[in-house]
C-alpha cells in the first residue's frame, strides 16, 4: 500500500519544510516538494502540521502499587497514548522482590503482548543489587532493554547509594544508561510521621511531606555518585529550581546529565492539594506539584535545551482508588493520567503560547527520546527509511479537555477545562490510519521495540 501525503508542513526537531512524504507499507518511502505516483491514495494535509508520532518514555502501565493496581492497562493505556499522538511508550517492567531481571521482563512481555495499540519497549527496574542481577544486565541488553530505573526514596524499591554506584559504574561499562527517582527517604518518613502525629491528614499534607529541597538533595547525590562512576545519568521527572540548580552544576563540572519533566509540573500547582472534598487527592503523585516558580525555571529549561524530554509519568487511578487514602494522605496512590494530552498540552502552552516553538516540540516529544532511549533510525522524526508514524495537527481551532471525552480508563481528568489550541486530526502507526478525529480505528496491532545502546551525543 502506498499513501501520499499532500501539501504537508513537516515539523522535525531540526526545521520544518512544506512537502509531500510518500509512505510504502510501514515506512517513508520518500520526501520531496512534489510527488506524483498515480496509484497511491492520496491524504490532503493542506493547512496541517505534520508531526513525528511522539515516544512517551515514561508511563505505568498495569502497575501494581500501594495496595492495588494502575486503572490503564496495556490495552486501555496504549489506546490512550495513540488517541494522544503518541505512537510508541516505553514501560518499566517491575520484577517482584526477589525475583530475577529476566521474570521481571518476561511478565512485563505478558502484560502488553497482543493487547499494546501502540509500539512499546521496556526500562528495567533495578530494585536489588547483588552479583546475580548484575550478571544479567548483558541479557537484558542483548533483549533490546537499555535504559535502567532506580529509587532513591520508597523501602520497596531503593537499594542503598553504595549499590547505586556500583549500579551506574556497571551500566555505563556496558554502554547502558539509568533514570532515577531522587527523593530523599529519610526526610520524607521523617515529615510523614510529624504530620500523622499532628493529625494533619488531608492530602493538603503532601506537598509538605516531600518538599523541593528533599528532591533537591537526593538529585545532588546523585550526581555526585554519577561523577564518581564516570557515568552519564538521567534525573526523571524533575520538578523544581532547586533540583535545576544541582544539574546545573554538574553540567559545570562536565558531567552528562539528562533531564526528564512532565506535563503536570509545567501546568499544575501545589496549591491543588488544598482543594475541598478530597478533591486533591486526585493530583498526589511523587514528587508532587511545585509553585508557579518552578513551573517557570522548567519552562526556562525546555526552551534553552537544559531539559531534554517531556514524558508524563502516566500512572493512573480511578477517583476510588485515590479514595484508599481519605483517612491517610500518604496512603493514597500517587500518580496522574497524562498519556492521552500530553502533545495537545504541550502545543498549546508550549507553542502556541510562545514559550517554545513547534520544533522544540519535536525534539522534547520524539527526537530526544528516541536518541536517548535507542529507537532513532526507526522512530523520533519523518525521515526516509523511518517508520511512518504521523500525526496530522490541525492548529486552527479551539475545544476543552474533559475527562468525559477521554479513553483513558480514569475517571477524573487532571486538566479539566483546560482550553486546547488547535487538535489532533489523524495519527498513523507505520503506515496505518489508526487514529481520526478523535477515533481511535483498531484495536491492538503494538510491537516490541527492542532498543540499541543510548545515543549520548544529545
Amino acid at each position: 500500500m502506498k499513501t501520499l501525503f499532500r501539501n504537508a508542513t513537516v515539523v522535525n526537531a531540526d526545521g520544518s519544510r512544506k512537502c509531500d512524504v510518500l509512505v510504502c507499507g510501514e515506512k517513508i518511502k520518500l520526501i520531496r516538494e512534489r510527488i506524483e505516483i498515480p496509484e497511491a491514495r492520496v491524504v490532503e494535509c493542506e493547512g496541517l502540521l505534520m508531526f513525528p508520532g511522539a515516544i512517551d518514555a515514561h508511563t505505568h502501565f498495569d502497575l501494581d502499587v500501594a495496595g492495588t493496581t494502575t486503572a490503564d492497562d496495556f490495552r486501555t493505556g496504549s489506546r490512550a497514548a495513540l488517541r494522544g499522538g503518541t505512537t510508541a511508550v516505553i514501560d518499566f517492567a517491575c520484577p517482584n522482590k526477589g525475583e530475577s531481571l529476566q521474570q521481571g521482563l518476561e511478565l512485563w512481555h505478558r502484560k502488553a503482548a497482543g493487547k499494546a495499540a501502540c509500539d512499546y519497549g521496556f526500562h528495567m527496574t533495578i530494585d536489588d543489587w547483588n552479583e546475580s542481577i548484575r550478571g544479567e544486565l548483558p541479557a537484558m541488553i542483548a533483549q533490546g532493554v537499555t535504559s535502567f530505573k532506580m529509587y532513591l526514596t520508597y523501602p520497596a524499591m531503593m537499594i542503598g547509594d553504595q549499590a547505586v554506584f556500583e549500579a551506574l559504574r556497571e551500566l555505563n561499562r556496558l554502554g547502558a544508561i539509568a533514570g532515577v527517582h531522587c527523593e530523599n527517604a529519610g526526610v520524607i518518613d521523617a515529615l510523614i510521621a510529624a504530620r500523622k502525629r499532628a493529625g494533619e491528614l488531608s492530602p493538603a499534607s503532601h506537598p509538605l511531606c516531600r518538599p523541593a529541597l528533599a528532591e533537591a538533595e537526593a538529585v545532588g547525590r546523585l550526581l555526585k555518585l554519577a561523577a564518581l562512576a564516570d557515568a552519564p545519568v538521567i534525573t526523571v521527572h524533575t520538578t523544581c529550581r532547586e533540583a535545576m540548580a544541582e544539574i546545573e552544576a554538574a553540567r559545570a563540572r562536565g558531567q552528562r546529565v539528562f533531564v526528564e519533566t512532565c506535563p503536570q509540573y509545567l501546568l499544575l500547582e501545589d496549591r491543588y492539594y488544598s482543594l475541598p472534598d478530597f478533591a486533591g487527592a486526585r493530583y498526589v503523585c511523587a514528587p508532587p506539584l511545585r509553585k508557579p516558580l518552578d513551573q517557570a525555571r522548567l519552562w526556562r529549561g525546555l526552551a534553552a535545551g537544559e531539559i531534554q524530554t517531556l514524558n508524563t509519568d502516566h500512572c493512573s487511578f480511578t477517583l476510588a482508588q485515590k479514595d484508599l487514602g481519605r483517612a491517610d494522605f500518604s496512603k493514597i496512590p500517587g500518580g496522574l493520567p497524562g498519556v492521552e494530552t500530553r502533545l495537545e498540552l504541550l502545543y498549546t502552552y508550549g507553542v502556541a503560547a510562545g514559550r517554545i516553538t513547534r520544533e522544540k516540540l519535536v525534539e522534547l516529544l520524539s527526537a530526544n527520546n528516541a536518541r536517548l532511549y535507542g529507537l532513532w533510525g526507526r522512530k523520533g522524526a519523518v525521515r526516509e527509511g523511518f517508520d511512518a508514524d504521523l500525526v496530522l495537527y490541525d492548529p486552527k481551532g479551539e475545544h476543552a479537555l474533559h475527562a468525559a471525552e477521554l479513553i483513558a480508563n480514569v475517571d477524573y481528568n487532571p486538566y479539566e477545562g483546560f482550553p486546547i489550541t488547535g487538535s489532533i486530526r489523524q495519527v498513523w502507526l507505520r503506515g496505518r490510519l489508526r487514529v481520526e478525529a478523535g477515533r481511535v480505528l483498531e484495536e491492538g496491532g503494538g510491537v516490541y521495540l527492542p532498543r540499541a545502546l543510548p545515543d549520548l551525543s544529545l
